[in-house]
């Protein structure tokens, strides 16, 4: 993927982990479509950073992505990246047998990410270059037992990402995984913003950046915090890891 002279769509883009992309690559000189539901976050983050655009989108609704995406691509024909990065995050006890907080999971962080990639997969397909960047989670490989549905989706995009791929092998269209470790966001509430344990999102955009930039044919953009939990199964501390995260998430529900 370049860096530079890209169209470049980034859902989510309003806040957090989407808002930091959305201003790194905006620096690096590509044009910058943000597309979330929270209209106030989006007009902030056009506010500072001027040449970004915005657009609203319901991630939830085929409906409205079907009506977003012949939006973006009519008013940004030479729309050539798609940034998946919109996704919610809830706790859930199983134990209630209930299933909203999962139906609404599922909704968001997978079938909306395949809806829009399969909108927008026949332009994408007749640009010249073009990339797909699936932000899935370092919880994709070591679940968080507070929040099944949500390691659940991003376990499937993962695994979307990979057959996707394979199946774009012989187009113009790279498909490449961005799965973060934990990272001060606001994804669970504001206190995860600023908790210590967290790698701070300057950080994390800088380096994924970075990576970008230094392996512009990788399948995965691997921050050196989520290796722990990547490549925790391959290196025989599963166990041991999901322990440690179980531990953590039993103190807080």
């Amino acid at each position: 993927m370049r860096m530079t002279e890209n169209t470049i769509l980034i859902t989510g883009g309003g806040s957090g982990i989407g808002r930091g992309l959305a201003e790194a690559f905006h620096q690096r000189g590509n044009k910058v479509v943000i597309a979330g539901r929270g209209q106030a976050k989006l007009d902030a983050t056009v506010a500072a950073n001027p040449g970004i655009e915005a657009l609203n989108l319901d991630l939830s609704d085929p409906a409205d992505i079907a009506r977003f995406a012949q939006e973006l691509t009519a008013r940004f024909p030479a729309l050539n990246v798609v940034i998946n990065n919109a996704g919610i995050m809830t706790v859930e006890d199983v134990k209630a047998a209930k299933t909203e907080v999962a139906e609404r999971t599922i909704a968001t962080n997978l079938l909306g990410p395949i809806r829009l990639t399969a909108a927008l997969l026949p332009h994408l397909q007749a640009q010249p270059s073009a990339a797909v960047v699936n932000v899935t989670s370092g919880l994709a490989f070591v679940p968080l037992l507070a929040t099944p549905t949500y390691c659940a989706t991003k376990a499937a995009l993962h695994s979307y990402s990979i057959s996707l791929r394979a199946q774009l092998a012989d187009t113009g269209v790279q498909v490449i995984e961005l799965p973060p470790p934990y990272v001060q966001t606001e994804l669970m509430g504001a206190e995860q913003a600023s908790d210590p344990n967290a790698m701070p999102l300057a950080e994390f955009v800088a380096e994924s950046m970075e990576l970008f930039a230094s392996q512009p044919d990788v399948d995965e953009i691997l921050v050196e915090r989520v290796k722990l939990l990547r490549f925790a199964e391959k290196e025989g501390r599963y166990a041991e890891v999901f322990g440690r995260l179980s531990a953590m998430a039993r103190s807080r529900m």
